[in-house]
């Protein structure tokens, strides 16, 4: 057994170690035909985001560290300190900016300060009107956050692959401002709600332990290749981690590089996570700020961790005025002199609002690794740790669970809405939150719309 494999197998579930392979009589490339391992029996793998193939638990398990290095931490760290400067900057010094809801935000935020201690996720949901929403939205945060409280303590979210992650720089400055590659499925076949990064996304909102491994499927070596072994600056890595390889993951199994794995860390335990349910920019006419439907990645960010996350609805006004898309020369350069608004919603009684959702989400998941027939019912908690945002392609087009996710991401929808109605808007068309009435736009994704809307990939 490898040392990187030693090191925390003793805390593994029974029926893992039971099947790790005898060193002195497995061969270094053990098959389905010659090992004597269990396996979790899949459909044939495929290059797509949906997990596949046959996995074997030596070469699909890793140790999880505490944290990345001092180097790592403090790029990233120093990164989200200029970015949240320059934001501050450019909504309080070049723009009129309010802000509703701050202080009790601010409270939660700095609660959530030691890692040890956080016994849930931060989810928050926001309408989405301008390319620049995130990272300016962030300068409502006060620098001392920013500079302190922020530290290991600052909101991840999701980017387009092919802009933020189009090149090795663009890579690395996006990782280390704590954003995960994101694939769009207008401009990719990687894309959709269960692709590897969503794993990620499930996983920083769950608790995180360095005395259980992580189930490794789309970095699986297998399946990427057992040759390759991802190193900085080539890949984007922590150059000084104390694993070697550096935790890390491709976006899809032939990715061009490797991106840091922040959900291997113990001290991403119950992250920050911020997402725009929407996946596309929407400026509307006459300043009336409807939404589009929400997309089913926001339901699984609910669903799928291990203890609901804290929900905070948010709703963002003027940055559109900022980066409009009918702006002419310069275009690249974002207008000043604008009035932003940024309203926190309180958080939701998530229980209340989702644990019927949740309750039937385990059950599902439950009933579908028992058909599977790989996991002892008494192994059953484990392996649900352990496959943490990982679903099989029977659960992931199970009717059922399709359903569940249309209510959870109507629900979220509402809750962003309320934070709208706040801001004393008239309530918006109900067809707007269904997918059925925008299908009325055709092939055309981007561009002005009939309704006179300014719709873009973002």
């Amino acid at each position: 057994m490898s040392p990187r494999l030693s090191r925390c197998s003793s805390a593994w579930p029974t029926w893992i170690r039971s099947s790790l392979p005898n060193p002195s009589t497995t061969s270094s490339s053990p098959s389905p035909s010659s090992s004597p391992t269990r396996f979790i029996q899949m459909p044939p793998p495929r290059d797509d985001p949906l997990p596949r193939g046959i996995y074997n638990s030596q070469s699909d398990l890793c140790p999880n560290p505490e944290r990345p290095s001092f180097f790592w931490r403090n790029a990233s760290h120093q990164t989200l300190l200029l970015v949240g400067a320059a934001a501050r900057f450019f909504l309080y010094g070049l723009n009129d900016t309010t802000v509703n809801g701050l202080p009790r935000f601010l409270e939660l935020l700095k609660s959530r300060s030691d890692y040890k201690t956080r016994q849930r996720g931060l989810l928050t949901v926001s309408n989405h009107i301008s390319v620049l929403d995130d990272p300016i939205i962030w300068g409502v945060l006060p620098m001392s956050f920013h500079a302190y409280y922020g530290y290991m303590n600052h909101r991840w979210t999701f980017g387009s692959h092919d802009i933020c992650f189009k090149s090795n720089p663009r890579s690395h400055f996006f990782t280390l401002g704590q954003v995960l590659p994101t694939h769009r499925s207008a401009y990719s076949p990687h894309g959709g709600p269960f692709q590897a990064t969503m794993t990620e996304g499930i996983r920083l909102l769950s608790r995180i332990s360095t005395e259980k491994p992580s189930l490794r499927f789309f970095d699986s070596p297998r399946r990427a290749g057992n040759s390759y072994v991802p190193s900085w600056p080539r890949d984007i890595v922590d150059p000084f981690s104390d694993l070697s390889p550096a935790p890390s993951y491709p976006s899809y199994p032939s990715d061009v590089r490797w991106y840091h794995s922040p959900s291997r860390y113990a001290s991403n335990s119950y992250s920050w996570v911020h997402i725009f349910p929407e996946g596309m920019i929407h400026q509307t006419p006459d300043d009336a700020y409807t939404m589009r439907y929400f997309k089913w990645g926001v339901a699984r960010l609910i669903l799928e961790p291990a203890e609901c996350p804290d929900v905070v609805p948010m709703f963002i006004e003027g940055t559109d005025k900022v980066m409009h898309e009918t702006r002419t020369f310069p275009r690249f350069l974002p207008r000043i002199g604008k009035k932003i608004t940024v309203t926190f919603g309180k958080e939701l009684d998530v229980e209340a609002t989702f644990g019927d959702l949740r309750k039937r989400w385990r059950e599902l998941r439950d009933a579908d690794t028992k058909a599977q027939g790989f996991i002892p019912d008494s192994e059953q908690d484990s392996w649900n740790d352990l496959a943490r945002g990982v679903v099989t392609e029977s659960l992931a087009h199970h009717p059922d669970a399709i359903s569940l996710r249309i209510e959870c991401t109507r629900r979220i929808r509402d809750a962003v809405l309320e934070v709208r109605r706040s801001r004393e808007y008239p309530d918006e068309d109900p067809k707007n939150g269904a997918v059925e009435t925008w299908l009325r736009e055709g092939p055309k994704r981007e561009g002005k719309m009939e309704d006179g809307s300014w719709v873009k990939e973002g």
